[in-house]
């Protein structure tokens, strides 16, 4: 597979990034007024989160281009089981820290939590929450000086300047993300209210919590699918340690959220895999959950991207696109575009999968 290693960003610091095809970058404008991204669901091609289809057969195929559909059961005469999530949603976030990711995290920090407005605006009973899931195994301070947790002594030396981490700090792919370190991380322990590792909708702090958790750095490179599928399974939701207790709700609707600006090569499995691996979680309930995702756009067809290769026409998919396409509420955008935009396309789509949620029985 040729695979471009940069989606946007500073073709300067691509150390480590050597191989595929050259790209040309376009920075994003921290700005989203009067633009309309370049959000897409399946083919690529625009469409706004309210799109449906009259079928309900759900396709795992790479590619499937039908987009987002809003197939809903109907309660049989009130006595089927419960409908809608009563505001309940829980965001699992999975962020890249390869060295090219430094705006793109800057990007995420400053509209996400705009995005949680929103849909909290126009859901009564909103109950949120929010968790940062690792996309590497690497947790290791470089410099004691970085430290910006006031715990931190940077005369203690080397390799945790007299911070104690915790178990599910240390390389621990999909685990919760609650003490981001390396070059550009938030470097602390983020004070999550309640003791939790995830953001609950009580958070007095929530944009500033928030840019802790998601600020992972740019030193650790990027598996945001595998981080994805880890956060989720049972290794850290019910296993010995339980990095991710009390996160997955199985009476609320999960949405997924990955940026990444390159092709994702180096997550495990396939595709096919990762969208099992939801379902389990969701018990096999497509429409218990949404995944979003921000990503290069080099494999848009027609070459109709914005981070633009030298030879689009040469390249094979994204296997986030894959992902995209192979799921029944997927949406894709440019991470070359600013972010604000796509999350608001995905807006009245998520409150209508929450009111038409089936609690499992």
């Amino acid at each position: 597979m040729l695979a471009p290693q940069v989606g946007c960003g500073d073709t300067a610091s691509m150390t480590g990034f050597s191989s595929g095809p050259s790209v040309t970058t376009v920075t994003p404008s921290s700005t989203s007024s009067g633009s309309t991204g370049s959000s897409s669901t399946g083919s690529g091609s625009e469409s706004g989160p309210g799109s449906t289809s009259s079928g309900s057969t759900t396709s795992t195929s790479p590619e499937d281009t039908t987009g987002p559909k809003l197939d809903m059961p109907v309660p049989d005469g009130g006595s089927g089981p419960p409908i809608g999530c009563a505001g309940k949603i829980d965001f699992l976030v999975a962020v890249s820290a390869n060295s090219t990711m430094q705006n793109q995290q800057e990007l995420l920090i400053t509209s996400f939590p705009d995005f949680i407005d929103t849909i909290k605006a126009q859901l009564p009973e909103f109950d949120v929450h929010i968790m940062s899931a690792a996309s590497h195994p690497l947790w290791a301070f470089k410099n004691c000086a970085d430290c910006d947790d006031p715990m931190c002594d940077p005369d203690a030396g080397l390799p945790f300047c007299g911070v104690q981490p915790e178990f599910c700090d240390k390389g621990k792919t999909g685990a919760s993300v609650t003490f981001p370190v390396g070059t550009g991380a938030s470097n602390r322990r983020c004070d999550l209210f309640g003791g939790n590792r995830f953001i609950v909708g009580d958070e007095p702090n929530m944009k500033e919590t928030f840019g802790c958790i998601a600020q992972v750095g740019i030193s650790g490179g990027g598996s945001v699918a595998e981080g994805m599928v880890r956060a989720i399974g049972n290794e850290w939701v019910d296993g010995p340690n339980k990095c991710n207790k009390g996160f997955l709700r199985d009476d609320a609707l999960l949405v997924v959220v990955l940026i990444q600006d390159t092709y994702d090569e180096s997550s495990e499995g396939t595709v096919e895999s990762w969208i099992e691996a939801l379902r389990e979680a969701k018990h096999g309930d497509d429409d218990a959950f949404a995944v979003l995702a921000l990503t290069t756009d080099v494999d848009e067809p027609n070459c109709e991207g914005v981070c633009i290769p030298w030879d689009c026409t040469a390249l094979n998919p994204n296997r986030l696109r894959q992902l995209i396409n192979g799921v029944e509420h997927g949406f894709i955008g440019s991470i070359c575009m600013p972010f604000a935009p796509f999350f608001e396309k995905t807006v009245a789509h998520i409150v209508e999968l929450c009111e038409n949620f089936v609690i499992p029985q």
